[in-house]
């Protein structure tokens, strides 16, 4: 019942606080809402949303990290980072964006059951490569997103278009910024996550895990080859944007691509 009352809350809060954020972007003569409101709301979204993802994963039976659950649970982990990184960060226009998803991703989790068996016991290092893996996924979801804007934001400049959405978003130069010091926390995260499962996780080339794994160490590649263009060639603009979809793609692959097929296709846990 709680999980209920928890799911409901969130969903409501997000796309309040989407929509609030929604209106004012649409309005070109007051394109900056008071900042204040927005973060309260998604404030208590979040913590709504918390209560709900972590009540559906530790189950009676163990902890279910079925693919709807970690859905849910990563949404949540993305919506919390943003709303932190949004102290230091101007994040509303990405978030307005994200609130949705995050909403649907909670009524997907809650509706939907896969085949996946709870685990009764998950050691230490395991569980800490399973964190790392997702805030890694939750902080480069983040980039991807905000690639999109900016990729949005360098259009809108392109044809000459200043007025809405382009008002309410920060400067070109501050929007890259953003990007950049999401990917470079993301890869920090993604590098831990790949130590600790070499660590702790006994073949991560088994036949259930190898694509996966390779997928990984791909997207990481990927994230840290950009990273490198930036700083020694100075990528940025599209060639930023491109290298930061495509290494999402990969990343996405690798979680939720193996996932998928093994647990809604195969059936398998």
């Amino acid at each position: 019942m709680i999980h209920a009352v928890a799911s409901l809350i969130a969903v409501v809060f997000y796309l309040a606080a989407a929509a609030y954020q929604g209106t004012y972007l649409l309005n070109r003569r007051h394109p900056h809402p008071p900042r204040g409101r927005f973060v309260a709301l998604g404030i208590i979204a979040v913590i709504a949303h918390g209560v709900s993802a972590f009540g559906t994963i530790y189950t009676a039976h163990g902890i279910d990290l079925g693919i709807y659950r970690v859905l849910s649970l990563i949404f949540w982990f993305i919506c919390l980072i943003g709303l932190l990184g949004n102290w230091r960060r101007p994040l509303e226009s990405a978030l307005a964006l994200l609130f949705p998803l995050a909403s649907i991703s909670i009524v997907i989790s809650f509706a939907l059951h896969g085949p996946i068996t709870p685990e009764p016991d998950i050691s230490p290092g395991v569980f800490g490569h399973i964190i790392f893996s997702i805030l890694a996924y939750s902080v480069l979801s983040l980039s991807a997103l905000q690639a999109i804007v900016l990729a949005i934001q360098e259009r809108e400049l392109k044809h000459r278009h200043t007025r809405g959405i382009l008002n309410a978003l920060p400067p070109l130069q501050t929007m890259e910024q953003i990007l950049f010091e999401l990917i470079w926390i993301g890869l920090i995260l993604l590098t831990l996550s790949i130590a600790t499962g070499a660590v702790y996780i006994e073949n991560l080339f088994a036949q259930h895990l190898v694509h996966k794994t390779v997928f990984t160490i791909i997207a990481w590649c990927i994230f840290a080859s950009l990273l490198w263009g930036h700083k020694k060639l100075g990528w940025r603009g599209h060639t930023a944007v491109r290298w930061t979809l495509i290494g999402f793609v990969a990343l996405f692959l690798a979680y939720f691509g193996t996932k998928l097929v093994l647990e809604l296709i195969l059936h398998r846990t």
